[in-house]
């Protein structure tokens, strides 16, 4: 009877000494996206020619959105519900206006069916952004 009970505290304490702590979940984007200052139109509104512009810049499309990476030219091709994680992950040195984007709809369209896809992610990101917080710059199409 005492080894089966020895065999039954030796068990537990094995199982409670291999158990892991949960590590710490990280931060949701959007929390992390808070951190960064609300953003200032007036350090942003006086931009007209957007090469100038300095936060991040968007491109709604009918497969999703991409941010639009300056340095290489290229754009960053994502679902909407991967935008905000893509965006909490920018360096604070890519928000000098606040939090705050700029946004355009894509020019190439093919079909109706395309536009009408544009528009509905439009309205789609639209709400992302705003539910974080994120005030966008729309930018016509040219």
């Amino acid at each position: 009877m005492h080894a089966r009970f020895a065999i039954l505290i030796l068990a537990t304490a094995t199982l409670f000494a291999c158990t892991q702590q949960e590590a710490p979940s990280a931060p949701d984007p959007q929390t992390l996206l808070q951190a960064i200052p609300a953003a200032s139109s007036a350090e942003y509104e006086h931009i007209r020619d957007m090469k100038t512009w300095r936060n991040p810049y968007l491109i709604v499309r009918s497969d999703g959105v991409a941010i639009y990476d300056v340095a290489d030219s290229a754009e960053i091709r994502l679902k909407p519900d991967e935008l905000l994680p893509a965006l909490a992950k920018l360096p604070a040195s890519n928000w000098p206006y606040g939090r705050v984007v700029a946004a355009a709809e894509t020019t190439t369209r093919t079909s109706d069916q395309d536009a009408a896809a544009i528009r509905r992610n439009k309205g789609i990101i639209g709400g992302i952004l705003e539910g974080a917080h994120i005030a966008v710059k729309w930018v016509p199409t040219t």
